[in-house]
């Protein structure tokens, strides 16, 4: 099992090695650690782990009980293989999409944020979802307005988001993580920087125009 870990814990020297050591001897594999925040004293980091598939999840929280000054955020399942620059290959795979561009984007978005689903909707009400990724809800839960630019927010129901606009297809897009923490603001910039790329790729908006032009068919 890959699981990801959001770990506060304080910026001095050797408290990563307390951490990693206390994890380690808890039976985590540690195969990555990414540096989401440092300030104050304080740093914000993500580790991803290989852990046993019937261990449960509690014994790393549990581990991490002793070390002092460590808070844990969240922790997680995720599909986003460390050190295999995933982003580089789904824009590969975009730009010979052709008209399932927009699927291709929906159905990785998932991946690359270690979340649960992603959507997109008609950005006017009616909303009309148009594709989603295979464990979305049938009843998505799009915000009445589309923002500006892509923000991340959680909604009352505990499911946490980022939601943005896609102007030149008018449409909104969505992308959801049931477990683990809220979007952090550097996973935000990632993904405006993917979906600014996206909409760049040539044929992007024709292909997208001949999809929402065929009566009667799911888009996409």
């Amino acid at each position: 099992m890959l699981l990801r870990l959001r770990i506060a814990l304080p910026d001095r020297p050797g408290a990563l090695g307390q951490v990693t050591g206390a994890l380690g001897a808890a039976g985590a594999d540690i195969t990555q650690v990414t540096v989401l925040d440092r300030g104050e004293g304080r740093a914000l980091d993500d580790f991803t782990v290989y852990w046993p598939d019937a261990a449960p999840r509690d014994d790393l929280v549990r581990a991490l009980d002793d070390v002092e000054g460590v808070r844990i955020e969240g922790v997680w399942s995720t599909r986003e293989a460390p050190g295999t620059y995933p982003e580089l290959e789904i824009l590969k795979f975009l730009s010979t999409a052709g008209d399932r561009a927009l699927a291709t984007l929906i159905d990785s978005m998932p991946v690359l944020f270690s979340a649960d689903w992603a959507a997109a909707a008609t950005e006017k009400d009616p909303r009309v979802t148009v594709y989603s990724s295979w464990r979305a809800p049938e009843e998505v839960p799009f915000p009445e307005e589309t923002p500006s630019r892509p923000a991340a927010s959680t909604l009352p129901s505990g499911l946490h988001v980022i939601v943005a606009p896609l102007p030149p297809l008018a449409l909104t897009l969505m992308l959801a993580r049931a477990e683990g923490p809220a979007f952090h603001r550097n996973e935000v910039h990632r993904f405006t920087r993917i979906v600014e790329i996206f909409l760049t790729l040539p044929a992007i908006e024709r292909g997208a125009d001949r999809a929402f032009r065929r009566p009667a068919a799911r888009p996409f």
